[in-house]
């Protein structure tokens, strides 16, 4: 599915409940980050290797799917919501990321880009 027809489906399910009076810009962002958090759950007190294996238990990675369809729905509203292009967005901020982010500089490293910029 395209990511407009996803949204036509939230939005049809928010209004089939008359659910849109509380979709508001701020309700939809705090539940979007109540969602990363419980997502954030799903791995909290896990080893690196544990984390790196949790789609390999059926109750645990049901667990994870189920909260990044989540996320996603709320990420899908909010744009709506705004009126943001998400693939317009997405591929401007690639963009972005590729200068700030040069390969001969980046590669390798976890540094933000400023520590990548000219005198520092």
């Amino acid at each position: 599915m395209e990511i407009s027809s996803l949204q036509a489906a939230l939005a049809a399910f928010a209004e089939e409940r008359d659910w849109q009076q509380f979709h508001t810009p701020k309700n939809l962002v705090m539940a979007l980050s109540g969602e990363v958090g419980e997502l954030a759950a799903e791995f909290q007190w896990l080893t690196p290797e544990q984390a790196a294996q949790v789609m390999d238990d059926p109750e645990r990675a049901e667990a994870v799917r189920h909260e990044l369809a989540d996320v996603f729905s709320y990420l899908l509203r909010l744009a709506d919501v705004l009126d943001v292009d998400l693939d317009e967005a997405l591929r401007d901020k690639a963009r972005l990321n590729e200068e700030r982010y040069p390969v001969a500089k980046a590669r390798g490293n976890a540094l933000k880009y400023t520590a990548h910029q000219d005198g520092t």
